[in-house]
């Protein structure tokens, strides 16, 4: 058994630290029977989580939002959370960097006469290893984004500010951009026509020395977006949330996207066609690449990079 746990990764699940393999949820969960449930999302850099406080203030609103009490409190999330980095920390070695993810269902939907130990919130707290390898090549050539027919989920009908368990919004709205380019990011349109968001991804784009991005109530707000919007009012560029429609985009000099392992991803094509003069990455997103890397004291660039094939 130490062997087993020195060699698998270790998860929180329903006050327990656990192999992985031990985290096993009911089939009548309500999360894997309807998606009703909510998770975040961070990442390590050098073995450190990001702004972890603010990915579990931001997972505690979508929880409220669900009505779902975890049973914890979010102080309680954060320490059994940095306790899982630590029992993981001999393993990163391997992979680089880690996703800390903290997942919350509604529970259990039990007719009465299963015996099931616990029917509250399952809760889980677990890592996976960052995709450098699948992505590096992007930080060298820069992405490709496309937009898809599929409309984000308006505010009206349930709001895309909840990190929920149920993409199939975004996952469906992916699938044609997948079926044309594999290596395409999908961004959905809002409601109105204007640029929404991608499946865990924030877009921004640069027009005239200026920063633009999609208004918080269209979209997730990304504790990474919020990162970029304070390292431009650091390095003195002007950052506006709103509407951008398909003519700004056309038009931008710069683009790229943000998200929690990410951080700053250079866009090279949009709908086919260059951004801008299709240098990667700009000299905004540059400035914007650096400040972020110095904040956080990792080159994720170069972390990228070092993952090519």
């Amino acid at each position: 058994m130490a062997q087993q746990l020195s060699n698998q990764r270790i998860a929180w699940f329903n006050g327990k630290f656990v192999p992985e393999s031990d985290v096993v949820i009911p089939f009548r969960d309500r999360s894997w029977k309807y998606g009703d449930g909510a998770f975040d999302m961070t990442r390590t850099f050098n073995g450190q989580p990001f702004r972890l406080k603010e990915h579990i203030d931001r997972f505690y609103r979508s929880l409220r939002y669900l009505q779902i009490d975890p049973g914890l409190t979010p102080k309680e999330m954060i320490a059994h959370s940095e306790e899982v980095v630590a029992r993981n920390e001999h393993l990163r070695a391997q992979v680089g960097d880690w996703w800390l993810g903290q997942r919350v269902s509604r529970g259990v939907d039990a007719v009465g006469d299963e015996g099931w130990d616990h029917t509250g919130p399952n809760v889980v707290i677990e890592m996976t290893p960052l995709p450098f390898a699948k992505r590096a090549k992007q930080y060298r050539d820069g992405a490709e984004v496309m937009t898809t027919t599929a409309r984000r989920i308006a505010p009206s009908m349930l709001s895309p500010r909840a990190k929920t368990h149920n993409y199939l919004n975004m996952i469906m709205a992916e699938k044609p951009v997948k079926a044309l380019n594999p290596d395409a990011w999908a961004l959905l349109l809002d409601e109105n026509g204007n640029l929404a968001e991608g499946m865990g991804s924030n877009i921004f784009i640069v027009r005239e020395g200026q920063l633009f991005t999609p208004s918080e109530r269209y979209v997730l707000p990304g504790v990474s977006r919020q990162m970029t919007m304070d390292m431009a009012k650091k390095i003195g560029v002007a950052c506006t949330p709103g509407d951008i429609d398909m003519f700004d985009a056309a038009n931008a000099d710069e683009m790229f996207l943000t998200s929690t392992s990410l951080c700053i991803l250079p866009v090279k094509n949009f709908n086919g066609a260059q951004v801008g003069d299709g240098k990667i990455p700009g000299p905004i997103t540059r400035r914007l690449i650096d400040a972020y890397a110095k904040d956080v004291g990792c080159d994720f660039v170069a972390q990228y990079l070092k993952f090519l094939q």
